[in-house]
């Protein structure tokens, strides 16, 4: 019943907004803005022969930067918010690292790892990273004290610990971080795709404006927005799937 609540919400959304699209290419009623049907019927015939392979440069690399992000983060963010000490050590580090603007640091990518996929998937991790690690930890420390007592007093091993405490206590703030920073991560990726490569989404929308084709290039946004839809989805899946008990 949650899952077709759910469906019906996300149709409910796409039918505004292309009804909203609609309007706004009926107003201006210059080629600028087509409108929604013929970019999706120009979609539907570019998508196997030109847009596929560029949708799946993007996708592997966002997939490979949150996942890089996640084996970095989450035990980072376990240990700093289990023990003290590493949190004394480790956190003087993230909040100077954390506010710096991830963006800025491409030219510094590409010129100590090139053009290709290395500094593109480094931006990804670089962005999710710290929003895992914050999360994971704040989890962690909301804990209270009095969770351990018991596996205490059983003689628990920290792995025991781990399991049965510490991943379902920090696994919802943890599912949050990477929902937050999917959108800030494809937008990036969208900016590093312009720049010394010839496959990905950013790529392919930003030839296509500079060849003024303007229906590949609405349908190459269609598409990346389509990409980010289907990733938020799935982490919610796994939030609703991992995190039961939230909604139940």
């Amino acid at each position: 019943m949650i899952e077709q609540r759910r469906g019906v919400w996300y149709l409910y959304g796409i039918l505004i907004f292309f009804t909203l699209w609609y309007m706004a290419a009926s107003l201006v009623n210059l080629p600028i803005i087509p409108t929604p049907w013929i970019v999706m019927k120009n979609l539907l015939g570019i998508f196997v022969p030109k847009i596929l392979i560029h949708g799946s440069y993007s996708l592997w690399r966002i997939v490979a930067g949150v996942i890089l992000a996640v084996i970095v983060g989450v035990p980072a963010g376990l240990c700093m918010g289990y023990f003290p000490k590493w949190d004394r050590a480790l956190s003087p580090i993230v909040y100077l690292t954390y506010p710096i603007p991830k963006i800025a640091l491409l030219p510094i990518m590409m010129l100590l790892l090139g053009l290709g996929e290395v500094s593109k998937i480094l931006m990804i991790f670089l962005i999710i990273i710290f929003q895992v690690i914050i999360a994971v930890r704040d989890g962690v420390k909301s804990i209270p004290k009095e969770t351990y007592y018991p596996l205490y007093s059983l003689g628990a091993t920290f792995a025991n610990i781990f399991r049965e405490i510490l991943i379902p206590a920090s696994m919802p703030k943890f599912l949050t971080s990477i929902r937050v920073a999917m959108a800030t991560a494809i937008s990036v990726l969208f900016f590093t795709e312009t720049f010394g490569t010839e496959y990905g989404m950013g790529y392919f929308i930003m030839d296509a404006w500079m060849r003024v084709n303007y229906l590949e290039m609405y349908s190459g946004i269609v598409v990346l927005s389509c990409m980010g839809l289907v990733l938020f989805g799935v982490i919610d899946y796994l939030d609703r799937k991992i995190c039961h008990w939230q909604y139940k």
